[in-house]
Formats: C-alpha cells, structure tokens, sequence
C-alpha cells in the first residue's frame, strides 16, 4: 500500500477538535474556583491520625439521600479534611462532614459535602466502576481486620453511580472486579450534596469473633474542577484513600454478625452464531451457576459449573510497531475478581516510576484459559477458586477445567499461591502453575511453572521487589529455563528513583503466563522530580530520564533506550508531555515488523513525541499524541488521539483514531486503527453501549453491541451482539461476514 495523506484526515480531524474545543472550554466550565491558599501548610506525614465513634441504631436507616433523621446528629463526626491534590498538607477549599451509625443488619455512612457551586458538580456516568478519576466523589475505605494493610472500598458520585473495590497490600493493587451488595442514594442540594450509604455486613468480611471490632477508616472528598482530592485521614500526594497504614480509626461497633456468607448465581443464556469462521454453535441454549461461600472470615470458595462469559465485550484492537508479542488484559469477572493473590511477575507500583509493569512479564495470565492464541472463546466444564488469609498467610487456590472443540483439546489448569506477610507491608511467596492435557491423546502434554517472590516497603518510601521462576515441559532439554528479576525504587513528596535486572532464559516457557522477550538480560534505571513550583494554574512539573538495557544471554547489546522526558500537571488536571528517544536495536537475523521483513544489522535511530492530555472534569475531553522520527531502516510519523463528549451525564461518546505512516524495509504504507464507542444509561440500572472498531491494516471491522438491566442486586440481564467482517479482496459493500453473534444471558442472585 503506498503511503499517503489519505489517512491522516479522519485523525488530524479528531484531534482539532479536541485542541480547539477544550480550550475554549477550559475558560467556560472551569474557571478558577480555588481560594487563596492558608499560610500554614502541614506535613500529611507528621498529622496525628484521627479516630470516629460509630453510634448503633434500634431502627433502620432510610437511604435516601437527605439526612434527614434526627440520629445523624447524635453521632460523632469526621470533619477538618486535608488536601492531597493539588497541595498536600493544605485544609480543603470546601468543609465536609461524616457520620457513621450501625445496626444489626448495616453499616450505615452519611456525608455532607459542602459546595458554594453545586451546578458544577461533575458527573461522567451512571454505570457502576465508573471512572472515578473524573467525577465529583465520596470514597470511603475500610479495613475490617485492622491489619493496615486491605481494604474494602467504595465511592459515589453526585447522581448516585456506585465505585466498589478491594485493595491488597497498602495500596499495591486494587482489584475493581470486586462487587458487593450495597445501597446508596444521593442529592443535589443548595449548598453542596449529600450522600446516604447502607453496607450490609454479609458484603463484608470480618472477625465476627471479637465482641469490640476496630478497624481502620479513611474518607476522601474529590472536587473535580479544581483537581483537588481531600482525605479525613491526610495523606501526601503521591498517595491514595487505600492507603490504610495511614488511615485513621473506627470504634463503637460491638457484636456483629455476618450470616451465612453462602450465595447461589444460576444463568442461563441462548447462543446464535452465523458466519465463515463460526466455532459451530449455529444455535445453542446453556445454563450454569457460580456459588459463593464463606469458608471462614477470612476464606473464600468460589465454584463455577459450565462457565459462560458471552456478556464480555470484545476486546479493543491494537496496532504492534514492535518485534514482541502485544498484551491484551483479561476482562472475565470470575478471573479478574482476587486475582492480585496469584499475582508474580514484573512490579508497576502505583506513583512510582518502575520502567515496567506486569504487561511485560506475569507467570499467571488467566486469559490462557479458555482462550485460544486467536482470542476465540473456548468451552470450560467448571472450576473453582479458593482465596483469602489464613493468619499471617494469603492463600490461593485455582482449578479450572477447559472442554475439547475444533479449536484445542480438553486440559486442566491448576494454580497454587501462599504468601506470607512480614513486617507489616512486607511478603514473601511462592507460586506453583500446571497445565495438563486431558484427553486420551494429551494426557503426555504439560507445562509447569514454578516461582518464588519478595516484596518489601521500607520507612513508606522504599521498595524492593525480587522474584525468581523455572518451568518444565515434556520435551528435551534445551536452553536455560530460568527467569529472575530484582527492583529497588524510591519515591517521596519529590524524588522519583527506581532501577532493576532481569535475566529471562531463551527456553523459560510459561503457557499459563506472559512473557514479552526472552533470552535476555536487562538493565534498567530512572531518576526523576516532582517538584511544585509557585506557578498559578501548574499543580507539578515532572522532569525525568530512563536508561534501558538489553543484551542477550552471552552479553552481546540487543536494545538500548535512553529517554528524556518532561510532564507539566497543570489543575485541574490536564497533562502536558515531551520526550525525546535515543534507540539501538540489533536484529541478527530478518526480522517482521508490522509485516515488514527487515534486514539483519545495527539500527540507531532517535524520536520525538508530545502528549497532550485534557482534564475529564470537562463535558468534552481527551488526549492527542504525536511522534516523529527514524524508525530502524526508514522513518515513522504516528498520530493518535481520543475524544470524549459527556452533553449529560446519561450518555457518552467516545472516538479513537491511531494513523502511522511508515518508510520501513524500503516499503511506504500506513497502519490505521479507528473505533467508536457510545454508552448510553438510562439510571444506575439500565445501560447500553456499542463499541465498533475498524484496523486498516488487516482491512477488519468489529461491532460490538451489549445491553444491560440489573433487574435485582448483582444479578443481571444481557443482550449482546458481536460481528467482525473482512473487507478485504471482496466485490460486497460490507464485506465477508466472519463471525456473527447474537446472545441473551440472565443471571439472579440468591443469597443466605
């Protein structure tokens, strides 16, 4: 295909719009709205941290929003919030109040959140895990054992859409797949909003053995247009509300019960496929459950029988510049929900600059199971998960049995995970993955990974990571099958220092994982600042260089990346970025990228890019990216951009465009990648989204359309229609239908 301007039209279009409507917008929806800041400003660090009182209730609580019962007033209050964004250690701009009562049945939390301007709240949806990074919230985290360490979390924004979560290990990961059973209300008032919240205990998890419970508490007020985030419990910026070693304290709460912890979710779900690469399913009606039950406290046994995931959206189109395998994340419920316990690979803590993440190297990947390397669903019999804590211990269990069809033969996955906990925010693990065929013919056919981690935070700001990893299969032994990796980084109010090693062998073979290059040794570093200079409007600036290594097993250089970087935050939160790259790729042999056959030798090359990222505390939104430079034996210009419009917080539409334009292996050509999302809600339990897609370098289009009414708590009614066409070397308008799906699930809840 020769190169041309042709494709550069529909994104350079995109792309004026964002830059030309969010400026004006900048002006008009978010004009300065920040008081003069106090004299005083306080380190977050050195704060006491502050403890409520929950007051129990004879009567239940109607969550409606008003505060209206005169036993809110009766209960000790959280007030005196401390900013964390855009200026730590300040009080926040607005006063909000906090109150905790309780029953035998419910946790109940109401909030007063003061704003002179409530006509500018921002909303960005209805659904539930909405983006919470642009809306107006009240988040609150609880850590039920007191551990300082987990944490239950949960965030509402102004018209009343839920945020449910499970954080791990002071903040390392949080799990968003996570949901449970809660009711909230909100309203809109003259002088601020205001929220009502009941958590049933049965959604919680506790020792309902202790008579006097304690638990840490922390509460977060977010004001979109000013960028500003406020916590009861202050924490420095760089931190966030599931930071629970720094959280305060919740008292009073006396002889709990939690129940059974036992529920049964049966579906059903009628399947119509059409189309040339149909796995055969013209017409197909199944069922199944999943069972929930509480072992213990602390334990939890999830079983599936006949598991389905046809409500899944497909997953979004990626253009690969590179000679390595592409990511794509796993988006299965069952699979994502706990999923930080069987977690080893590589480390991208939150706020630190790690220079990878477990994109690049993870020994458990579950979309193993029951995908094929095509993406193409696959039948899975059942299974069952186990997970939780143990005393000092997380323990995690999973089996999971895949069916035969035309595209693999029948196989079981089994993974085992303990992780020990050690000074407080410390751990040490191992990891133990098996895939088996199971068939008459596949029995022989296996493949085992063994791993063993360390995770240590020191003094807040210190962490070191370490983990090391062998795997086995049947056949000869050839090559080293060994991986190990070891990270320090640093990070405070200010300094941003992180570098590892790594050695990944050319015969290390995790199939149930991902790993993006083998045969390899890595180096890595980086050193970086964020420093908050006196400038109205900038909230930091961030200045930073990355040094990347790459050689192969007898030391001879492969890659080497040098990058020079410079971010500017400005409030209330857009994001402007320069970076300059140095590149040295040495390719030994002819070498496919992007389909290009490229000749073997030594490729220095450099490249430019800026980004240019729009505050979601606008109705319209976004991010432009460009770059510029040699790319191996030729040249590349890439341009790529989102734009998001919110006209009412009951619909969104979101536009993606990706144009490249190539001089590579002595071919000019262009690899384009356009999409389209609409989402649609009707109130916070009817939705409706369509997604299409369209890759001009495989000449593909996509559509994706999926309706969902949560008719009763979590339990849910789906209508999903999927099609890919091929409008490649074809007279039709359309195209050849490839695949062409069209499913209704149903699932219900019941719980004892």
């Amino acid at each position: 295909m020769k190169g041309s301007t042709e494709g550069w039209w529909p994104a350079v279009g995109l792309l004026a719009v964002i830059l030309v409507a969010a400026a004006p917008l900048s002006g008009q929806r978010s004009a300065p709205d920040i008081p003069p800041p106090p004299v005083h400003r306080l380190n977050p660090d050195s704060i006491p941290r502050p403890s409520l009182v929950a007051l129990r209730v004879t009567t239940p609580i109607t969550v409606d929003g008003s505060l209206d019962e005169g036993i809110w007033f009766a209960a000790d209050s959280a007030d005196g919030f401390f900013q964390s964004l855009p200026r730590d250690g300040m009080p926040a701009s607005d006063s909000t109040v906090v109150r905790v009562l309780y029953d035998a049945e419910n946790l109940y939390i109401g909030a007063m959140l003061y704003d002179p301007h409530p006509d500018r709240l921002m909303v960005p949806g209805l659904e539930q895990d909405f983006r919470t990074e642009n809306a107006d919230l009240f988040g609150v985290a609880i850590d039920t054992y007191h551990d300082r360490a987990n944490a239950f979390l949960f965030a509402v924004n102004p018209a009343g859409a839920l945020f449910d979560a499970q954080n791990f290990n002071d903040s390392r990961y949080t799990n968003r797949a996570w949901e449970g059973i809660v009711t909230v209300a909100t309203q809109v008032l003259d002088d601020g909003w205001s929220v009502e919240m009941a958590i049933p205990f049965t959604t919680l998890r506790f020792n309902a053995n202790r008579r006097d419970q304690v638990w840490g508490i922390n509460f977060l007020r977010r004001s979109r247009r000013r960028g500003e985030d406020s916590y009861w419990a202050p924490l420095a910026r760089q931190y966030r509300v599931h930071k629970m070693s720094r959280a305060g304290t919740l008292t009073g709460l006396r002889d709990l019960r939690q129940g059974r912890n036992l529920t049964f979710k049966p579906y059903v779900s009628a399947t119509q496929e059409r189309g040339v690469q149909a796995l055969g399913k013209a017409n197909d009606l199944d069922g199944g459950v999943d069972i929930k039950y509480g072992v213990t406290s602390r334990l939890t046994l999830d079983l599936s029988v006949l598991t389905d995931f046809s409500q899944v959206e497909v997953d979004q189109e990626q253009i690969n510049l590179t000679r390595f395998s592409l990511f794509f994340p796993e988006q299965r419920d069952f699979f994502l929900e706990n999923d930080g316990i069987f977690s080893l690979g590589d480390v991208g803590a939150r706020n630190y600059r790690t220079g990878s993440s477990s994109r690049n190297f993870r020994l458990f990947h579950s979309r193993r199971i029951g995908l094929s390397a095509s993406r193409q669903a696959l039948p899975i019999a059942g299974g069952g998960r186990l997970t939780g804590r143990a005393g000092d211990f997380e323990l995690g269990f999973l089996n999971m049995q895949t069916q035969s069809s035309t595209e693999a033969a029948a196989e079981n996955f089994s993974v085992a995970r303990i992780r020990r906990n050690l000074l407080g925010n410390s751990d040490v693990g191992l990891i133990f993955i098996n895939r088996q065929g199971t068939t008459a013919g596949n029995r022989g056919d296996f493949n085992r990974t063994w791993g063993a981690d360390a995770n240590f935070q020191i003094k807040r700001n210190l962490l070191i990571n370490a983990y090391a990893a062998t795997t086995d299969d049947p056949g000869p032994a050839s090559g080293n099958q060994r991986a190990a990796w070891l990270q320090v980084a640093w990070r405070d109010r200010v300094w941003d220092t992180s570098a590892f090693i790594r050695h990944v062998g050319d015969a290390f073979n995790p199939e149930v994982g991902f790993v993006r290059r083998r045969g390899i040794r890595e180096a890595f570093g980086t050193f970086g600042a964020h420093p908050q200079p006196r400038v109205p409007g900038v909230q930091e600036i961030n200045p930073y260089i990355d040094v990347d290594y790459v050689a192969d097993l007898d030391g001879s250089l492969e890659t080497r990346r040098v990058k020079a970087g410079l971010a500017v935050r400005f409030v209330p939160g857009d994001a402007l970025t320069f970076e300059v790259t140095d590149n040295l790729e040495q390719l030994d042999s002819i070498t496919r990228i992007i389909g290009v056959p490229v000749a073997a030798g030594r490729y220095a090359f450099r490249d430019v890019s800026v980004n240019y990222r729009a505050s979601g505390a606008r109705w319209i939104s976004g991010d432009v990216r460009l770059s510029h430079g040699d790319f191996f034996d030729g040249r590349r210009t890439s341009i790529s951009g989102r734009l998001i419009v919110r006209p009412t917080y009951h619909l969104q539409l979101d536009l993606t465009a990706q144009h490249n334009d190539l001089d590579l292996g002595g071919r000019n050509f262009t690899a384009d990648l356009y999409g389209a999302r609409v989402r649609y809600a009707y109130n916070t339990k009817v939705f409706l989204s369509s997604f299409v897609q369209y890759n001009r370098a495989a000449d593909e289009l996509i559509a994706n359309v999926r309706f969902n009414l949560i008719h009763a708590p979590l339990s849910d009614i789906f209508i999903v229609y999927t099609e890919r066409r091929d409008l490649a070397d074809t007279p039709r308008a359309l195209g050849t239908l490839l695949d062409r799906v069209v499913t209704l699930k149903v699932t219900r809840l019941f719980g004892f």
